[in-house]
């Protein structure tokens, strides 16, 4: 008898010790929101703290379950959005002088999530804008994208994103903090407020300045036709007319901490 109650008792204590070991585990799986952690890490690069932390949980992540929590393109948006400023800013903060030559600031690989070694680019181009090839205004794909980029870019190019990136520029647009729940939101108001202080229409002349990146990027707007259909629907320039596009020059001074004053969304 009493060695029947020792076995039960030992048996109950194993699976009290199982339990609070699975359960241990599965809340330090569930303790990390890579979504908020993005949010966070920019914040800090803001404000200047410390990111080491988020760096290396960044670093040391799991593919998978972070594959599992960006599943839509909203979450992808936010997430990525937020890492390309982040990682900007603070790779700049702490060293300058990589943009003298921007060419290899942008491509190089100095970033590091879930174990893969990504550059700015890869960020933008080929997980951002689904898999672009960088310099042909949009109309060219990857022919061989990597197995991350086809694992973690979004289904479908969105043009708005051109109004959200930050790559330490004059021209560029300010930063802001994006969340899934707020991404269309947030990215309509960037695109009118962007557009409000950089396109110059002149009806006399029947001419509109718009921003170099509607240049670089025309494809991803629609050609020009999606040009002026954009700056119609934001009210830049009056609904009827078909001025004609000119682009303006980007300035590419060094200009950190470019925040939207006020969140956004």
């Amino acid at each position: 008898m009493l060695l029947k109650h020792s076995f039960r008792s030992a048996l109950m204590l194993l699976f009290i010790l199982f339990g609070v070991s699975v359960s241990a585990q599965t809340k330090k799986v569930k303790a990390t929101d890579y979504i908020k952690l993005s949010q966070n890490f920019l914040y800090a690069a803001k404000t200047g703290d410390s990111t080491a932390a988020f760096i290396d949980t960044l670093k040391n992540s799991d593919p998978n379950i972070l594959a599992e929590q960006l599943n839509n393109d909203h979450k992808k948006l936010a997430f990525w959005l937020n890492l390309y400023n982040g990682f900007t800013q603070v790779i700049l903060k702490k060293d300058p002088d990589q943009y003298k030559t921007r060419g290899s600031f942008f491509s190089s690989k100095q970033i590091y999530i879930a174990g893969q070694e990504l550059s700015l680019d890869l960020i933008e181009h080929g997980i951002l804008r689904h898999s672009k090839v960088k310099w042909s205004e949009g109309y060219l794909g990857k022919l061989f994208p990597s197995g991350f980029e086809k694992k973690f870019r979004v289904a479908k190019l969105d043009y708005r994103i051109h109004f959200a990136l930050n790559c330490g520029a004059k021209s560029c647009p300010p930063i802001a903090f994006y969340e899934p729940e707020q991404i269309d939101k947030q990215l309509n108001v960037a695109v009118k407020t962007y557009l409000k202080g950089e396109v110059t229409y002149s009806k006399a002349a029947n001419t509109v300045e718009v921003p170099a990146l509607m240049g670089w990027f025309r494809h991803d707007f629609g050609g020009k036709k999606g040009m002026l259909e954009i700056l119609i629907n934001n009210k830049i320039i009056p609904e009827g007319t078909k001025p004609t596009i000119h682009f303006k020059k980007y300035d590419w001074s060094l200009y950190l901490n470019n925040y939207k004053s006020e969140n956004n969304g």
